[in-house]
């Protein structure tokens, strides 16, 4: 049995849990600043993989590596005593292509030019829900609290390639309630419909017959012909779709050279609309435009999923749970170089300036939530349709910077970054001991969602058996980047901080110098460490 706050106030075990985070607040600061060096996008997160996993082990977790067919993929567990629920708690670690940004610079200015970077912030998830895991563990050990905890990591979030592969494979079949975690500048909790579009990412391969393009083109057929008028029947399409939906496409193979007909071509789709329903639809539209184009080109075509992601829907016992923690402990303590380093970011990127924020975000109901016209996915929802699960919004990047973009990279290795995860982390060890201690709070937490989420749609997948995860993507841009990245990688046993190593002093506030070359001074702290330089003050 689970204990009730009855042995020990809520208060005191949350006190506890809150203080152990605050001890372990160096192990979230390495974290974050380790993830962001490794700066690894979909299914190529070995390195960000490796060291949380072996962070976990060595904190008492049994770590499963490759779960679900994913080379990057685990789940890490522990139990005390016998019986008690199960609650996981999880956060993606995947970074995006082409958006390379040094930390700590309010300014644009790449690491490596044109390699993956953490232009949204998945850095700082994980290390913060390892922090809330340990210090709930310690919590559940000094007080006899019987439970299991299971942690584990979102991969190729930004690709939305994995949670539902997660979900066939069993991962969550004996989780009682799951808690996720996503960065913001916010900080703050929701429930229902959360507004987000489910999606579905297809790949088409069409086929054809090369021939010389100029001497006897009547001997080919176009792959890239049936590619292009695909993409045109789809773009004339889109008039006649509902306004909720998001399409978008990139050729990802379009021939060799001109004066051959292209043999194979492919084009990457990702679908979105904001049900389980209107999302097979636009698929099955997309199948039957795709199979068009190539009867009207001479080609075939077959196509393959990549991803999938289905709608979010958060618990609302679970959300008003987490809200009342995040209240409690309200938002960092921002200092005044935060809010300077913030504001010079803004104004040198052009954004709208304000503040970070002072104070936490009230609770979002579906009430009190503007009217979803569509817009981006999340395949946390993969999870929320399968177990009651809700996602904690933390305080770790600067308000209003673009997302999947450089801007919302520059504080993501600062103090601001670090301060917003501790206090992140503090709010899920909080709510895990709710769910641990409170029988009542899980049953209304299941009930809501089999009589309230339940009652009018269900998980509705479209992978199907023979769907594998597309572990290949991602990974010739790593083979090709990787060497050169890995110069970059924070040493956190010889450098207190990444901006340390890099040598940079916080808060840089100029705008970006004019030469188009990292400082000297930045770029061999950061290639080569050993060489102990001072911290410079950078473009300030």
């Amino acid at each position: 049995m689970a204990q009730t706050a009855g042995a020990t106030d809520d208060a005191t075990l949350k006190q506890e849990a809150v203080a152990d985070v605050e001890a372990h607040a160096k192990m979230i600061q390495q974290g974050v600043d380790s993830l962001f060096s490794f700066a690894e996008p979909g299914f190529q997160e070995f390195k960000s993989s490796a060291y949380l996993a072996d962070l976990l082990e060595k904190n008492g977790f049994k770590v499963t590596r490759g779960v679900a067919g994913i080379p990057t993929a685990f789940s890490a567990t522990w139990s005390n005593g016998s019986g008690g629920p199960t609650i996981s708690l999880g956060s993606d670690i995947d970074d995006l292509l082409g958006v390379s940004q040094y930390p700590g610079l309010p300014y644009a200015k790449p690491m490596v030019a044109g390699a993956p970077g953490h232009g949204e912030g998945h850095n700082s998830g994980m290390p913060m829900m390892i922090a809330a895991a340990i210090a709930a563990k310690d919590v559940m050990i000094k007080h006899h609290i019987s439970g299991k905890l299971m942690v584990w990591p979102g991969i190729a979030e930004e690709n939305l390639a994995s949670k539902a592969y997660f979900v066939r494979a069993g991962l969550f079949k004996d989780v009682d309630a799951n808690i996720f975690a996503h960065v913001a500048s916010s900080f703050g909790t929701a429930y229902g419909e959360m507004g987000l579009n489910g999606m579905v990412s297809v790949e088409y391969t069409f086929k054809g017959k090369t021939a010389h393009s100029a001497g006897d083109p009547w001997d080919g057929r176009s792959a890239l012909d049936g590619v292009e008028i695909m993409d045109t029947a789809w773009n004339f399409r889109r008039e006649h779709l509902p306004v909720t939906q998001r399409s978008h496409y990139v050729i990802t193979e379009g021939g060799g050279q001109p004066n051959v007909v292209p043999g194979e071509a492919k084009v990457w789709y990702f679908f979105r609309d904001r049900t389980f329903d209107a999302v097979r639809t636009m698929y099955e539209t997309g199948n039957t435009i795709a199979d068009a184009a190539a009867m009207a080109t001479g080609t075939s075509v077959s196509h393959q999923i990549l991803g999938y992601a289905a709608p979010n829907f958060g618990n609302k016992p679970m959300a008003e749970a987490a809200q009342a923690n995040i209240e409690a402990v309200g938002m960092p303590k921002w200092s005044a170089d935060d809010q300077a380093f913030a504001k010079a970011a803004q104004v040198n990127f052009d954004r709208k300036v304000e503040p970070l924020h002072d104070t936490v975000e009230p609770l979002v109901a579906p009430e009190s939530r503007p009217r979803s016209m569509g817009g981006g996915s999340d395949d946390i929802g993969d999870i929320m349709w399968t177990v009651p699960t809700i996602t904690v919004r933390y305080p770790s990047n600067i308000p209003n910077m673009i997302g999947h973009n450089l801007t919302s990279a520059v504080a993501m290795a600062t103090p601001i970054a670090h301060k917003g995860a501790v206090a992140g982390a503090k709010v899920v060890a909080m709510t895990v001991i709710d769910l641990m201690t409170k029988p009542q709070l899980l049953a209304q937490a299941k009930a809501y969602f089999k009589d309230v989420q339940n009652k009018d749609q269900h998980y509705d997948p479209l992978i199907t058996a023979a769907d594998k995860p597309a572990i290949w993507l991602n990974a010739e841009v790593m083979k090709r980047m990787r060497p050169e990245m890995e110069k970059y990688y924070y040493q956190q046993d010889k450098y207190p901080t990444y901006l340390d190593q890099l040598g940079i002093k916080y808060p840089q506030l100029g705008s970006a110098p004019k030469t188009s070359e990292a400082p000297t001074d930045v770029t061999n702290a950061a290639t080569h460490p050993d060489a102990q330089s001072a911290p410079v003050s950078v473009g300030g």
